[in-house]
């Protein structure tokens, strides 16, 4: 029987672990700590083990140390909580899912990749990795789910009017983010939460992950310039730049250390380009658009409240943008699809989301906050559409405060991210 955790609120990666576990010996469910990876797993588990358990004064994570073979033991699923904290675990569970055809038998769960040589077979064919996210606003209830993406790619979407999008409401799900246990929470206690979370990053996280002393000032701040850079392509160099214009103390490789540890820790989710037809491939920039995993990450970096982001209209846009590409990638890869941005390096047209299907088909999404950029979004879109060789199976503009789902008579969606679902 599985130990489903009292008030536990359904996944969206519920269906792919369900499907997995009937394919695969095991599976590795990868995101940041505390986006519901263990609770979810508990989902799927008939037992477990907690690497991590202080009450026990870390005896499971002990005897693991001496032979992993003595707590892979127990009902199957099992579930092998922060399994990282003992890398040879990854070893022995592909040895053990070589042993029989038998399906489902582990999963493991992780908030950091281990730096270590102790790994010494990728588990491909064996150990399916699974990426988790924060929750999407479909996941916490502050979206209908009216809209499919596959409505969109189906052309299956009729007009109507909904109800209105509060401005207030908007900004709170950006402050609040999609951590599992702040959706009951106001928009003061989220941000503390967030704030707490960032601190625990750089006083443990940062230097605990591979035992190399870091300075907490220096990530500080390269946070800080990737949170004022959230949702844009910038350049490590950018990054430099920005660190070094308050304190020169940052230099390429120290920028890249850091930045790469961040993405060990699961904390940057960063956007690709777009690979398409153009007459010249020259063309098409090919940076990626830089993402915080959750977009609460940067109010709780730069201290941004309600007020705060009133009075930067502009920034806030951004921030929408980056909610709204969190959940686009929750929805596209529960397709096994994929997120990517596009940029015509020659005209400077942007396309701020394009979601890709598995068998290559494609729709081209613009994000505003507000109703007045819709009409220069619907025209960016067109103009992408009148360039492209291979065209989009749809053109969308999502939007914050539209009060309606629409077909615009030039073909070109618009959908509330309020009423979106996978």
């Amino acid at each position: 029987m599985a130990l489903t955790k009292k008030g536990y609120k359904q996944r969206i990666i519920d269906s792919k672990i369900k499907q997995n576990l009937k394919i695969f010996g095991a599976i590795s469910i990868e995101g940041p700590k505390w986006c519901g990876k263990t609770w979810t797993a508990l989902n799927h588990a008939n037992s477990v083990v907690y690497l991590n358990n202080v009450s026990n004064n870390f005896n499971e994570r002990e005897l693991a140390k001496m032979n992993v073979d003595l707590i892979l033991n127990k009902e199957y699923p099992q579930l092998i909580d922060e399994w990282q904290e003992v890398p040879a675990i990854w070893d022995g569970i592909r040895f053990k899912c070589d042993e029989d055809n038998v399906r489902g038998k582990y999963i493991l769960t992780g908030s950091a990749t281990p730096v270590t040589n102790d790994i010494h077979h990728s588990g491909a064919g064996r150990i399916c990795r699974m990426k988790m996210y924060t929750m999407s606003l479909y996941e916490s209830g502050d979206s209908t789910g009216e809209v499919s993406l596959n409505d969109l790619f189906s052309n299956n979407i009729k007009d109507k009017m909904i109800d209105k999008v509060d401005l207030r409401k908007l900004i709170s799900l950006i402050i609040r983010g999609g951590w599992p246990q702040s959706i009951n929470m106001t928009e003061e206690e989220a941000l503390i939460i967030s704030q707490s979370y960032i601190n625990d990053i750089l006083n443990f996280d940062i230097s605990n992950i591979d035992g190399v002393k870091r300075d907490i000032n220096k990530m500080r701040m390269i946070l800080r310039s990737l949170a004022r850079n959230e949702s844009t392509v910038v350049s490590n160099n950018t990054i430099i730049n920005d660190v070094n214009e308050e304190h020169d103390i940052a230099s390429k490789n120290t920028v890249i250390d850091y930045i790469d540890i961040l993405d060990k820790l699961k904390l940057i989710e960063n956007q690709s380009a777009f690979s398409v037809n153009l007459r010249s491939s020259s063309r098409v920039g090919k940076s990626a658009k830089r993402h915080f995993t959750d977009v609460s990450l940067v109010c709780a970096i730069l201290g941004l409240n309600y007020e705060k982001l009133i009075n930067n209209v502009k920034f806030l846009g951004f921030l929408f943008e980056s909610l709204c590409e969190r959940d686009l990638r929750i929805y596209i890869e529960s397709y096994n699809g994929n997120l990517y941005h596009f940029r015509d390096n020659t005209t400077g047209l942007e396309i701020d989301s394009i979601v890709e299907m598995p068998d290559g088909e494609y729709g081209a999404i613009e994000i505003k906050l507000g109703t007045d950029k819709i009409e220069e979004a619907a025209e960016n879109l067109l103009k992408f559409n009148s360039i492209v060789q291979k065209k989009p199976k749809f053109l969308c503009v999502i939007s914050g405060l539209h009060e309606a789902i629409i077909k615009r008579p030039d073909g070109v969606y618009v959908i509330p991210i309020t009423v979106l679902r996978p």
